[in-house]
């Protein structure tokens, strides 16, 4: 009778503890959607910074004219006269997915626009994130942790800054794929079913499809099965999870267009082809060694390895001949700069010149993970206590991701799921610590605490239970164990929870401490809540699009972008060709309607380059330049009066360096006074004679009288001159938006009829324009 009541108490606590979980995951997601809608609410719901506005100009053109147009669609308004295929050059994930999202509401006549759902469908994905990290770390660890981590990962800055409201970017829909794709991988290798193995490499597939980060997938999970493999930790279940994966999840990719023959053809892919053939190779010598006699056995593992180290030695070559065939070995321009950090920066400017691929700096990582970078070291002790294959893979996550997110500060987003798991791991395990302490220590509560052990005890048993019953599934292959063996087996099963309690009982603290400790916990958290709303509210809500300062006087509000483009808009012709840094590219085709010569695809460095070489140009030099593209007006960004600080002047140096990557005649040290940059009167000549200089400084003087800098801090050194190429024909209030046109060509027709009369007419005529009169009308 007794034993019935503690098993309907055990089956309401259950129970509850299963409501209170789903309660809590319903408000975390509330949480993670919430904290994202500061930049709505303080600003409006608009498309931030500029890749953004890209994909919202594709989601409205496959919402407008469907699929199939959207995979043949050709885009003649970017990289102008080339041209760009978007269905294959563009990752389609994060366009269907709000397209479907559009297309749901629509049918339910919800009457949304596209817009509004592209701005809301990275606050969505980041609940479906935090929901996807509490699976995760559950499979690791438990529900306690799963909870924690689910928790900090809906709050945590680094995530906050590319999930906001309005920020319409592949990582939006990605981290919540990588994190899903992990769990599913987990799952499969927890469970051993083919059924999460499918789901796998069909999470994989939207993975592909929403994200070039997708090889960090299939790279990492490659060295997680080689190191089970290494430290003799192969079963079944690890063939399962991986197999299906590489296969399933490579025939899909492949299907995706921007990624095609380059899911098999890529040095990226190669690690876990490799893979692939060694868990094939260790799956025969396993199954080899369950149906034959020791010294069989013997003589065909020396066959068995003979022949896999011919198979590995011809894939080999075959994968040698593909990497030398390519003069980056096989490698992209981005992956080379993670291998190598100097990469970029000695090859290829254009990827060293974008910020966020940058090395992050030590305080950046207080800014976007704060206190986990201090909890992250304990919960990969607390992995190793036990060490299982799921903890093993956790623990190799925080790992690889904490070296890229150091070489690339655009990778602290891979970071931030690993930090948030190895916190959440941490922090269950020391509050399970603490409270048991104070639980074991309160009046009465020793009969609780020894039934709470008695308890876990028997269900520790009955999951061992389980776990015996797997692995004897798995070798059922063998002979069945004698009955003397049996008892051994059952023996040892009963040990570890004897065992198991004793351990508890040794991690009791003092009652003193584990409150003080708890209060401390609580502290942090709260710590960690305050910094995370912070940064969702002032850090990482403003949008690019619109800028706003506090002064003395009160708000100010720069809307210069929208009003450059609105002119744009309004006062040039349909098929007007804007030139521009390709900073501004994608804002200028989605929000002014214009063709653009460079955006921010950057695929195409030559062109890219030309560019930067015009802007590095005299006046005259440039004008040929820009007017051979059929360029008509010629846009520049200049933060000078109003101090902003990510103007054209500040990215100019890369403009010089991209385009002398490609024509040698624009050489850096004729821009540099000293090896220092400047626009002072210590300025060169060339510098002072550049078009970007010039756009950038025209008229400056009358805005002060002294025509001084704000972002450079100094007096520019040439204040007064004309421009004769190009004239200026709109400024935006506050000066941070420039744009000028190009002057046409001069009429040549009438010194060439001239020229003819002067050779049809007679000598005496020569003679008489020869002699000097003077006019009698002057």
């Amino acid at each position: 009778m007794a034993a019935l009541e503690t098993s309907k108490e055990t089956i309401l606590r259950y129970a509850f503890g299963n409501v209170l979980s789903f309660f809590i995951l319903v408000l975390i997601g509330v949480l993670a959607f919430s904290i994202r809608l500061f930049s709505v609410i303080k600003y409006e719901s608009v498309i931030h910074e500029f890749d953004p506005y890209f994909n919202y100009r594709v989601t409205q053109y496959l919402t407008k004219n469907g699929i199939y147009d959207f995979w043949n669609w050709f885009d003649d308004r970017t990289w102008y006269p080339l041209g760009r295929v978007i269905g294959g050059t563009v990752y389609p994930g994060l366009t269907l997915t709000a397209g479907t999202i559009w297309w749901l509401l629509s049918s339910l006549n919800i009457p949304l626009s596209v817009e509004t759902v592209c701005v809301f469908t990275a606050p969505i994905f980041s609940a479906f994130a935090s929901w996807a990290t509490y699976l995760l770390t559950k499979e690791v660890k438990g529900a306690g942790a799963g909870l924690t981590a689910a928790a900090l990962l809906a709050m945590v800055p680094s995530y906050i800054s590319r999930s906001v409201a309005g920020s319409y970017d592949n990582e939006a829909v990605a981290i919540f794929a990588l994190i899903f794709t992990f769990y599913l991988y987990i799952k499969t290798l927890n469970t051993g079913s083919l059924f999460y193995a499918t789901l796998n490499a069909i999470s994989y597939f939207y993975m592909v499809c929403s994200w070039g980060g997708y090889t960090f997938i299939i790279n990492l999970i490659p060295m997680h099965v080689l190191l089970c493999i290494v430290t003799g930790r192969y079963s079944s279940r690890l063939y399962i999870a991986y197999a299906p994966l590489v296969v399933l999840g490579t025939l899909l990719a492949s299907l995706v267009p921007v990624v095609g023959f380059n899911a098999v053809m890529t040095s990226e892919h190669f690690a876990s082809f490799l893979v692939f053939i060694i868990i094939h190779v260790v799956a025969l010598v396993y199954y080899i060694k369950g149906i034959l006699s020791p010294k069989m056995f013997k003589v065909a593992v020396t066959f068995v390895v003979s022949i896999g180290l011919v198979v590995c030695g011809a894939a080999l070559a075959v994968l040698i001949a593909l990497v030398a065939s390519s003069p980056t070995k096989g490698w992209s321009g981005r992956s080379l700069s993670l291998l190598d950090p100097t990469y970029a920066s000695k090859y290829i400017p254009i990827i060293a010149s974008v910020s966020e691929h940058q090395p992050p700096t030590w305080p950046s990582y207080f800014m976007d993970i704060n206190v986990l970078a201090f909890l992250v070291p304990a919960g990969i002790i607390a992995c190793f206590l036990p060490l299982s294959d799921a903890s093993s893979f956790v623990i190799l996550y925080i790992v690889t991701s904490v070296y890229f997110s150091g070489v690339m500060v655009r990778l602290m987003l891979v970071l931030a799921p690993a930090a948030c798991i190895m916190s959440g791991i941490a922090l269950s395990a020391a509050f399970d610590v603490f409270t048991r302490s104070i639980k074991f220590q309160l009046p009465g509560a020793t009969e609780n605490f020894e039934r709470d052990a008695g308890e876990t005890s028997s269900n520790s048993v009955v999951a061992q239970n389980d776990v015996a019953k797997t692995e004897k599934n798995e070798d059922a292959v063998k002979e069945r164990p004698s009955k003397k063996n049996r008892k051994k087996e059952k023996e040892n099963v009963e040990k570890p929870s004897v065992k198991s309690q004793i351990k508890k009982k040794l991690l009791i603290l003092p009652l003193e401490a584990s409150i003080i400790a708890i209060f401390l916990l609580v502290l942090l958290g709260a710590f960690y809540v305050v910094h995370c709303v912070w940064a969702a509210a002032e850090a990482y809500s403003a949008p690019s699009i619109v800028l706003t300062s506090h002064s003395h006087d009160g708000l100010h509000v720069f809307d210069d972008f929208r009003e450059a483009y609105a002119w744009l808009s309004h006062n040039t012709e349909v098929d007007d060709k804007v030139a521009s840094w390709w900073d501004y590219g994608y804002q200028t085709t989605a929000m002014a309607n214009r063709t653009v010569i460079v955006d921010n695809n950057t695929w195409n460095n030559t062109h890219i380059a030309t560019v930067g070489t015009a802007m590095s140009s005299p006046e005259k030099a440039a004008w040929e330049i820009f007017n051979s593209l059929d360029v008509k007006y010629v846009l520049v960004v200049f933060g000078g009066l109003v101090g902003y600080p990510s103007d054209d002047i500040n990215k100019f140096l890369w403009m010089v360096r991209i385009g002398g990557g490609v024509f040698p005649h624009i050489k850096e040290p004729d821009y540099l006074r000293d090896g220092q940059y400047r626009i002072d009167s210590q300025a060169t000549p060339t510098m002072l004679n550049c078009l970007m200089y010039k756009l950038s400084y025209y008229r400056f003087v009358e805005t002060d009288g002294k025509a001084f800098d704000r972002v450079r801090r100094t007096e520019i050194g040439k204040k007064y001159f004309k421009l004769t190429h190009f004239e200026e024909v709109f400024t935006t209030h506050h000066w941070m938006v420039r744009i000028y046109k190009l002057k046409p060509l001069k009429n040549r027709i009438r010194g060439r009829a001239k020229k003819s009369k002067s050779k049809a007419s007679s000598t005496t005529s020569t003679k008489r324009i020869g002699m000097k009169k003077k006019n009698p009308w002057h």
